[in-house]
């Protein structure tokens, strides 16, 4: 292992008591198997920790600062800050990437992989800072190098807005058609299924997306029209 992690803390600002805890934060499954003999587990069960602390930090910033918004508003601001791309840019812009511990069929993958990797290690992160530190500067960590960073953007361009919901309003208001959903492909077992699913407007493919449900597919592929229809 080549990774300086006191490098990481300092340019943090957050030095840990425990420094197995930052190592395994970003220790992916996959360098286990290449390296057995490591002393350390992967992160998984950090993410696990760190997703439930990233979502009630979210969602108490909201409560506490956006008082005019009700339940359903307040749920739409906050999948859109702690959805995978959100949580992988910020994952990104503190250089999370290059202390990634990988096997080699890792780092090497695609763009997609990648982007889950570093939303998932942000939540590890959370779950090892939470361990070590408390939730007190778990708030501080996701308020300043997430929420702050996002939110104007999300409220800018309706973000907040569930995809499918956005799409279909933009297709109605620029020509008059409901889009359509239709699976393309499916594949796996029963029990770890991806699907394929192309939106259409019409009889013209727009875009796809895929997922492990129909529905996370659909959305997917209602964020690509968004992106292709520059709507």
């Amino acid at each position: 292992m080549t990774k300086n992690f006191e490098e990481l803390q300092k340019k943090l600002n957050i030095y840990f008591d425990n420094q197995d805890l930052v190592t395994q934060a970003f220790c992916h499954r996959s360098y286990l198997n290449e390296n057995p003999k490591f002393c350390l587990d992967h992160n998984e069960r950090l993410e696990f920790l760190g997703d439930a602390v990233l979502e009630l930090v979210t969602t108490e910033y909201l409560y506490n600062n956006y008082s005019e918004k009700d339940e359903g508003e307040m749920t739409g601001l906050r999948a859109a800050l702690v959805n995978s791309i959100s949580i992988s840019e910020a994952s990104q812009s503190l250089g999370f990437n290059d202390f990634l511990l990988l096997s080699q069929g890792e780092e090497r993958g695609g763009e997609k992989a990648r982007t889950s990797i570093l939303a998932d290690t942000f939540e590890a992160f959370i779950g090892a800072l939470f361990l070590d530190k408390g939730y007190v500067p778990c708030q501080k960590f996701i308020i300043e190098n997430l929420i702050n960073k996002k939110i104007g953007e999300i409220l800018e361009k309706r973000l907040d807005k569930d995809p499918k919901s956005l799409f279909q309003e933009k297709a109605q208001e620029e020509v008059s058609i409901t889009p359509d959903y239709k699976v393309l492909e499916e594949t796996g077992p029963d029990h770890k299924k991806n699907f394929i699913v192309g939106v259409y407007v019409g009889e013209e493919l727009i875009a796809k997306g895929d997922g492990t449900s129909k529905h996370e597919a659909e959305v997917r592929a209602a964020e690509q029209a968004l992106i292709k229809k520059n709507w």
